[in-house]
């Protein structure tokens, strides 16, 4: 009886192993950039969105492409 136990410990162990060898092969299929370009993308990101936070570099932004700017619903209650 111990050798079937110890059999199905052996068997568990082996399914968790193969189980880690194809998430592991899995991850190799998953494209990748170096670092270089992803700052690069980022630092472009940066420059080219306007952020609504920070209006003393990109200046004034308009009410329709503020996200901020409270809706103002007319002819409409909210009750809670």
């Amino acid at each position: 009886m111990p050798s079937r136990k110890g059999q199905t410990i052996s068997e568990a162990k082996l399914a968790r192993l193969l189980e880690y060898n194809r998430n592991l092969k899995e991850q190799l299929d998953i494209p990748r950039i170096t670092v270089s370009e992803a700052s690069s993308s980022i630092i472009d990101y940066c420059n080219e969105t306007k952020d609504a936070l920070l209006p003393s570099i990109w200046g004034p932004i308009d009410k329709k492409d503020d996200p901020f700017t409270p809706i103002n619903n007319r002819g409409c209650c909210i009750i809670m």
